[in-house]
C-alpha cells in the first residue's frame, strides 16, 4: 500500500514542472489566467511601490482601463472618495505580513462608476521562503452589497416604526395609567366625603337601630374608599396585591374597631389579582371580619382573629377565622350582611363555606382558577343595600 503524506510547498512547485509547459504562450497557468472570466493581477513587490506586472482582458473589462493605463501602477488607483479607510488598512496590513486577505472594498471604475470589488490577495512565495509576487483576483458582487443595503434599510426602517409605535404605547399606557389612578383618587375623595357625611348624618338620630345600620354602612363606605387608596397607590392599573391589600384593610378595621388585647395573625401571600375584583373583596373582607369583631367575642376581652390568604393545589382561597363563640349549627341567611356576601361571592366566582372552628368560626373562600382572574362587574346583582 503507498504511503501518501501531505505535500509542502516544495512538492506544489515540483508538480508543476512534471506539466513540462513551456514558458510563455505554452504556459497553461499563463493561458489560464489570460482566458478566465476571473479578473486578476500579479503585482511585483520587488519594485518600488509594489506595481501591478501582470492584468489579464477581465481585469480590464471590470475597471475601463486600458492595459498601458495598469501596468506599472500601484492599484490603489481603484480608491475614490467613500473608500473606506479601514478597507484600506486591513490590505496594508496583510500586503506587510504577508497573510492572505479577503475583502469586500469600494473602488471606481475609469469613468467614476462605483462598485463593490470582492477582493481577494495572497502572496507567491518560492521554495526558499523568499516573496515573489502578489497574486490578487477582483468580483463585482455590486449587486449582492445593494440587496444587502437595501435590506438593512429595510431593516432600519421596520426597527424605527416598532420604535415609533412603543413609544406611541407606552405614552399611550402612561396616559391611561394616569388617568386610572386619578380616577381612584377621585373616587376616593368622594366616598371620604359619603364618609364624612354619613358620620354627621348619625350624630342626630337618636334611635340606635337606625344609628347602627349607620356605622354598619360606614364601614363599607371605608371599605371601598380603602380598596380605591391602594389601587391609587399601585404602578399597576390593572392588578393589586392581594395580601398587602388585605393586611390595609384589616388594619383600618381592627383600629376603628379599638379592640384591646385582640391577637391579629395574618398570613397573606402575596398574590397578584385584578383589579376589578378589588371592591368586591373589600367589602367581603369588612363583612367578615366585622361580623366577627361585633359578634364573635361578646363581652370577653380579646380573642384570636385570623386571616389568610393562600393558594393549596392552585386554588386561591381566602380564610377569616376567630375563637369566639362560635355559630351553634345555624347561620343567619336572612341577615343583610350574610346576603351581601354572598352576592359578591358570585361575582367574583367564589365559593364561601361557614365552618365550625371549635372553638369559633371560619369562612372559607375559594376562587376558581379561572375565576381570579376574569372581569367581574362591581354591581350588587339585583341586590339592594338595607339593614344589616
Amino acid at each position: 500500500m503507498n504511503d501518501r503524506r501531505p505535500t509542502d510547498g516544495a512538492d506544489d512547485w515540483r508538480m508543476t514542472d512534471r506539466l513540462h509547459a513551456q514558458h510563455g504562450k505554452g504556459d497553461p497557468f499563463a493561458a489560464a489566467m489570460r482566458a478566465t472570466r476571473m479578473s486578476m493581477i500579479i503585482t511585483d513587490p520587488r519594485q518600488p511601490d509594489n506595481p501591478i506586472v501582470y492584468c489579464n482582458n477581465s481585469f480590464l473589462k471590470l475597471t475601463g482601463y486600458e492595459r498601458e493605463e495598469v501596468m506599472g501602477r500601484n492599484c490603489r488607483f481603484l480608491q475614490g472618495p467613500d473608500t473606506d479607510s479601514g478597507s484600506v488598512d486591513t490590505i496594508r496590513s496583510a500586503l506587510e505580513n504577508l497573510s492572505d486577505v479577503a475583502i469586500d472594498i469600494l473602488n471606481y471604475r475609469k469613468d467614476g462608476t462605483p462598485f463593490w470589488n470582492a477582493l481577494y490577495i495572497s502572496p507567491v512565495i518560492d521554495e526558499t521562503g523568499e516573496l515573489q509576487f502578489f497574486f490578487a483576483s477582483q468580483l463585482d458582487v455590486t449587486d449582492r452589497k445593494d440587496s444587502e443595503l437595501q435590506v438593512r434599510k429595510e431593516k432600519e426602517r421596520f426597527e424605527k416604526a416598532v420604535q415609533e409605535r412603543t413609544a406611541e404605547l407606552q405614552e399611550a399606557l402612561h396616559k391611561q395609567t394616569v388617568l386610572a389612578h386619578e380616577i381612584d383618587h377621585r373616587v376616593k375623595n368622594n366616598l371620604q366625603m359619603i364618609a364624612s357625611l354619613v358620620i354627621m348624618q348619625s350624630r342626630s338620630i337618636k334611635d340606635p337601630d337606625t344609628r347602627d345600620s349607620l356605622k354598619a354602612m360606614l364601614a363599607r363606605v371605608e371599605a371601598l374608599s380603602t380598596a380605591h387608596r391602594r389601587l391609587y397607590q399601585t404602578k399597576d392599573t390593572t392588578s393589586f396585591d392581594l395580601g398587602d391589600f388585605i393586611r390595609d384593610l384589616v388594619g383600618d378595621l381592627v383600629s376603628a374597631f379599638g379592640e384591646d388585647g385582640l391577637d391579629l395573625r395574618l398570613e397573606l401571600e402575596p398574590i397578584d389579582m385584578a383589579a376589578d375584583k378589588a371592591a368586591p373583596i373589600a367589602l367581603i373582607i369588612n363583612e367578615l371580619v366585622t361580623n366577627a369583631l361585633k359578634h364573635a367575642f361578646d363581652d370577653r376581652k380579646g380573642g384570636t382573629l385570623g386571616i389568610s390568604v393562600s393558594r393549596p393545589d392552585g386554588v386561591l382561597r381566602i380564610e377569616v377565622s376567630d375563637d369566639g363563640k362560635g355559630m351553634n349549627g345555624t347561620v343567619d341567611k336572612s341577615s343583610f350582611g350574610l346576603r351581601l356576601v354572598n352576592s359578591l361571592a358570585r361575582q367574583i366566582q367564589a365559593d364561601i363555606e361557614w365552618l365550625e372552628n371549635g372553638p369559633g368560626t371560619k369562612v372559607r373562600i375559594n376562587f376558581t382558577a379561572d375565576g381570579v382572574y376574569r372581569a367581574a362587574g362591581t354591581q350588587l346583582a339585583g341586590e339592594t343595600l338595607g339593614e344589616r
